[in-house]
């Protein structure tokens, strides 16, 4: 039976290809059973909208309040990675005056068979570009004490604060759910007769959809 509320995540204006990026997920170990079921979610979802296998790295924190942080400091070591990256290419590109020594001899000392160039294309690991987006997953439960909302709240403010100040989209994924069937259900492992629907998929396609947008907004194309 189709809910007939106007919930949910409408559809984008366009479609968004997302092999081009490189998303990060980092999630909670909270309350597990449903984060694990949102995390596979979320990246089946991205793998069918074009985002490589290569290209999706995976983190976990204890629970939601280290989620913040953890964003923080991935997209810091994302853009570290990438600097290091390609500084290394270019201290391996192919001296021009090694070249210019070896003229008149039949073969380059430091060239490359068109066989060898093609293996090395092909041979090429994951992407060290700085990542296009955080996917912050977490369940938060209601308690019996105030616990629940003091999590809810500082969590919710320090994840807008990791992209404002990064300029890197970070993907609210934080459940904060008053009852188990209730996240059961946004994990798409409801045990009533009605499974829900896996929210992890609505995060992959916001992921993509942000970075895409983002990509064009850098480069003035508005």
């Amino acid at each position: 039976m189709s809910d007939p509320t106007i919930k949910g995540l409408g559809p984008a204006p366009t479609s968004y290809d997302g092999s081009p990026f490189r998303i990060a997920i980092v999630h909670a170990r909270w309350n597990d059973t449903v984060i694990q079921a949102l995390v596979q979610g979320c990246i089946a979802k991205l793998k069918s909208i074009g985002v490589k296998d290569s290209n999706i790295v995976v983190k976990s924190v204890p629970g939601s309040y280290e989620l913040p942080f953890a964003c923080q400091r991935l997209i810091e070591g994302g853009k570290t990675q990438s600097a290091k990256s390609a500084s290394s290419m270019l201290s391996s590109t192919t001296n021009l005056l090694s070249l210019i020594d070896s003229v008149g001899s039949s073969t380059p000392k430091d060239a490359t068979s068109p066989t060898q160039t093609k293996e090395s294309q092909t041979s090429a690991g994951p992407s060290t570009a700085p990542f296009s987006a955080i996917i912050a997953i977490g369940c938060l439960l209601k308690g019996s004490t105030m616990h629940f909302e003091y999590i809810c709240d500082a969590v919710t403010h320090g994840l807008m604060r990791v992209q404002l100040d990064s300029g890197t989209p970070v993907i609210f994924g934080v459940l904060t759910c008053m009852t188990e069937d209730q996240a059961l259900e946004r994990a798409g492992i409801g045990r009533k007769g009605d499974k829900g629907h896996n929210h992890g998929e609505d995060w992959a396609l916001a992921a993509v959809e942000a970075s895409a947008q983002v990509a064009d907004w850098s480069k003035g194309q508005l």
